[in-house]
């Protein structure tokens, strides 16, 4: 029971925002370029699309995370969160300015918060500080899935998303991962391995949806979501992408893929799949020819399923010269439908040809402005984003991980218009992206996915004959099309606000 309020075809009266009130409020947002606190408030109202890469771990706050561990009785007490026993104190009890100190560093420990801050620069690299907070939070992480899609539709809903595609793999099938044989593995095993690891998968699937079916159960108890007030979090309609690992010796990658894979095959709330973790880990960089026969092999077995894939997540200085010259390429060689990052695209060889490809069959990247900035130290001029939107590339927004990173959506949006000049009307079509290039099942609204033009069905209005039959047949033209009912809702409201508050 996916936890999802069913959008019906919009109402004959739904209609595309008028272009005059889309330029008003663009002159809006450039007049206000110059200040973020008065861009955030006017891009805070507008709606976003979908986020097509979130991690919905690294998606929660820190202070969630240590509420929800002294509730479960954990220890909170050092720099990470551990199971009990805890440590006994010595001496008086902690005073209240100590023990706030003492929840602040935590804090900082689980997040990027004081490394952003300045703190520990000298000592540890944003990415040693983003990647080492996983494993601080994994114990309350490991039990809270419910709870963390409370929290993450609650933010999604403040940022005015309607649609999320959440990395999630669920408990039961993780626990499985990490028993995988810890042998050799290369390309000629592969069909063997595969036929080894599906013998067994078959009812650990069942047991993975059931998990996830009393997980969404709660999470619609507990936003109210059938009652006479639902919370506005039920309104974000989310899927899911399984997510494969790639620092790790390959037998564990293999039987994360083939479970990823198979349960994206098995139950449409996993859209796709994804590979995820460091992708300069030396086991990712010294296997990732073979991570791709991976996944061209298991793409033949299941051409159905929906392939986005990390890659480019590295720059100059951060590997050696080697390591920036096909990343990129290579996934889109072997069947990515979306980059994640794509961060080193001007490093690679070939990088006209490989956005071309990328431009002419219609594979988005994902550009994560925070992350990259904190992890990679790319920012500004120096990000890509503005050389993939020159050459036809679709992009779209995303948070990566929020919680972590300390930051949402609004802060992307506001991020896209300061550090990279972008316009409204640009970041409307980013939003649209966002639905338009999602893995939801059905047609576009808009004509060869070029969001803004619509198919000639629905060019005069919803409300044509043709129209509706697409949009009844389509989750994803609705989906589209409610989120342009969102803007004519966003730019009449904001130009109704008299000129001193706009």
């Amino acid at each position: 029971m996916a936890v999802t309020l069913a959008l019906a075809t919009p109402p004959v009266t739904a209609a595309y925002a008028d272009t005059s009130s889309e330029s008003a409020v663009s002159a809006l947002i450039d007049n206000a370029a110059g200040s973020p606190t008065k861009l955030r408030v006017l891009l805070r109202e507008m709606p976003k699309g979908g986020d097509l890469h979130n991690h919905l771990s690294g998606a929660i706050y820190a202070e969630d995370y240590i509420e929800w561990a002294r509730e479960a009785g954990f220890c909170t007490e050092g720099a990470a969160i551990a199971l009990p026993p805890c440590p006994v104190r010595q001496g008086a009890p902690a005073s209240a300015d100590a023990r706030s100190g003492a929840e602040a560093r935590l804090i900082d420990s689980l997040s990027t918060r004081g490394y952003r801050q300045g703190i520990g620069r000298n000592e540890v690299s944003g990415h040693t500080q983003f990647f080492q907070t996983f494993d601080k939070f994994a114990p309350i992480a490991a039990r809270s899935t419910a709870r963390m899609l409370v929290a993450e539709r609650r933010i999604a809903a403040g940022d005015r998303l309607s649609y999320l595609e959440l990395d999630h793999d669920t408990r039961t099938l993780s626990e499985y991962i990490g028993s995988s044989p810890a042998g050799p593995l290369d390309e000629a095993g592969l069909a063997a391995r595969y036929a080894e690891e599906i013998a067994r998968v078959g009812p650990l699937l069942g047991k993975a949806s059931a998990e996830l079916d009393r997980d969404e159960a709660t999470v619609r108890r507990d936003l109210g979501c059938d009652g006479p007030h639902p919370e506005p979090g039920c309104a974000v309609t989310v899927r899911y992408l399984f997510q494969g690992f790639r620092a790790v010796p390959p037998g564990y990658v293999f039987r994360s893929l083939v479970l990823a894979f198979a349960m994206a095959d098995h139950d449409p709330r996993f859209v796709g799949v994804n590979i995820v973790q460091p992708e300069d880990d030396v086991l990712a960089l010294r296997d990732y020819d073979l991570h791709m026969a991976m996944f061209r092999f298991l793409e033949a077995k299941y051409p159905n399923v929906r392939r986005s894939l990390h890659a480019g997540e590295l720059t100059l200085g951060f590997v050696a010269p080697q390591h920036l010259r096909d990343h990129i390429a290579k996934a889109v060689a072997s069947g990515a439908q979306r980059i994640g990052h794509g961060t080193d695209i001007a490093f690679e060889e070939g990088a006209r040809e490989t956005m071309a490809k990328m431009a002419r069959e219609g594979i988005a990247v994902e550009i994560n402005l925070t992350s990259n900035d904190v992890i990679l130290g790319v920012s500004g001029v120096d990000h890509p984003l503005s050389l993939y939107r020159s050459m036809g590339v679709p992009v779209v927004l995303a948070t990566d991980d929020q919680g972590v990173l300390r930051t949402d959506m609004t802060n992307e949006y506001v991020r896209a218009v300061r550090d990279q000049g972008l316009h409204y009307g640009e970041l409307k079509n980013i939003a649209r992206a966002g639905i338009t290039y999602s893995f939801l099942p059905g047609e576009s609204l808009w004509k060869d996915r070029k969001p803004g033009t619509p198919v000639a069905a629905c060019a005069a209005s919803f409300a044509e004959a043709g129209c509706r039959r697409l949009l009844a047949a389509s989750e994803k033209a609705r989906m589209e099309a409610d989120l342009e009912t969102r803007f004519d809702s966003y730019e009449r409201t904001l130009l109704a606000v008299p000129a001193t508050l706009q």
